[in-house]
C-alpha cells in the first residue's frame, strides 16, 4: 500500500527519481539529497507506514528487512568494518521530515556521541 501524497512512496513507484543504491521486493534504498556523512543512504519499506508509532505487530518483518538492507548497504559502501550508524526518527520533534518510516545509514567518518 502506498500513499499518493508521500514523497517516498513516489520514489518507490518511480514517479520521482532517486539515486537508488539497493532494492529488493521489500525495500528501496537511495542516497540522501542532504548527506550528513560521506555515506548517507535512506532505507525505506515499499509499504507506506508513516511513523514508528504506526507500526503493528505484523510489521515486525518489514522493520527487520530495513535492518537487513542496512547491513548489506554498509558492506557494499565499504563502511561495515570501520563502523556505521543506523537511525530512525519518529515525528517532527525527533527530526522526521518525511512521514514514511526510514532508516538513515551513515558512515565514512567518525560519528560523535551523543548526536545533536
Amino acid at each position: 500500500m502506498t500513499d499518493p501524497d508521500c514523497l517516498f512512496c513516489k520514489i518507490v513507484t518511480g514517479d520521482i527519481p532517486a539515486d537508488i543504491v539497493y532494492e529488493n521486493d521489500n525495500v528501496v534504498a537511495f542516497r540522501d539529497i542532504n548527506p550528513q556523512a560521506p555515506t548517507h543512504v535512506l532505507v525505506i519499506p515499499r509499504q507506506h507506514i508513516a511513523t514508528i508509532n504506526n507500526l503493528e505487530a505484523a510489521d515486525a518483518e518489514t522493520v527487520g528487512n530495513l535492518y537487513w538492507a542496512a547491513k548489506e548497504i554498509a558492506a557494499a559502501e565499504g563502511v561495515a568494518e570501520a563502523g556505521y550508524r543506523v537511525v530512525m526518527n519518529c515525528n517532527a520533534a525527533a527530526g522526521q521530515a518525511v512521514f514514511h518510516i526510514h532508516l538513515h545509514v551513515l558512515g565514512g567518518r567518525d560519528l560523535g556521541w551523543p548526536p545533536g
